[in-house]
């Protein structure tokens, strides 16, 4: 019986100006499951770079985007280097991994897009020290995407997540933003794309010194900005493709 290859599973640590947390953030990376580690750093003014290479794991900087940006550059690098399956780890340590060994078989069975679903038990943000605010902000926000889009997860604003090679290769990035909000119009991008969505659990620790959660006054912006891209979605669906749909095609259409 021929064996399947073993796909290789590269981790992803996003970083902008964290040297202080990335010696902790490396230590709990569950290195058993990855088959490299890289850094994407999007242009630290800290000693970042430096504490990354001095920590043995291979770091790479591109001039400052934000956060859509920094991701769109390391999952593009990690394909480059030969990555099948991509886990986001951002650089502050403020998700536990333990999210990593439920992911990694839904990417082995053909999922592309996997979402942290920090709601699994529906206190835990709570527990976990997420404010009132972002509580009802995120439930909000969240089901208006799911209903607009008719997926299941129930957290569409995490910040652990995972892909499969054939999303980078799928996805047009061109057209999407460069900053915070490109975690939800990705979602948007792969749904229309007609990739496979799914969710993990994940916990997110907002009592860590240093963190860096999306400014509030920011959030407040996607109020407009999730219910304006699935008013895209639709319109696209209908033949109208504008904004980050432009040119994003489907799956079935892709070679």
């Amino acid at each position: 019986m021929t064996q399947m290859p073993t796909k290789r599973v590269f981790g992803i640590i996003l970083t902008y100006n964290c040297a202080l947390f990335l010696p902790e953030v490396i230590s709990k990376i569950p290195k058993e499951y990855f088959d490299i580690i890289i850094v994407s750093d999007d242009d630290s003014s800290d000693n970042t770079m430096d504490v990354a290479k001095q920590l043995g794991v291979q770091a790479f900087t591109h001039p400052h985007t934000g956060y859509g940006g920094n991701l769109k550059f390391g999952l593009n690098k990690a394909v480059e280097m030969g990555a099948d399956h991509m886990i986001e780890i951002h650089g502050d340590g403020q998700y536990d991994l333990f999210s990593v060994p439920l992911a990694i078989p839904k990417l082995n069975a053909g999922v592309d897009f996997i979402l942290g679903n920090r709601f699994y038990k529906f206190f835990q943000p709570w527990k976990d020290n997420m404010s009132l605010i972002r509580i009802l902000g995120n439930l909000t926000l969240s089901t208006i995407g799911r209903f607009g889009l008719w997926i299941k997860p129930l957290d569409l604003f995490p910040g652990f997540r995972a892909y499969s090679k054939r999303f980078v290769e799928t996805i047009d990035f061109a057209n999407g933003s460069d900053d915070y909000f490109f975690s939800f119009e990705v979602i948007v991008l792969a749904k229309y794309a007609g990739l496979v969505i799914d969710s993990v659990p994940a916990r997110c620790f907002y009592n860590k010194g240093g963190h860096s959660s999306m400014n509030l006054w920011k959030g407040m912006l996607e109020i407009y900005q999730t219910p304006h891209a699935v008013l895209q979605y639709w319109l696209a669906l209908l033949g109208w493709k504008r904004t980050i749909l432009k040119n994003q095609g489907k799956l079935s259409l892709m070679k």
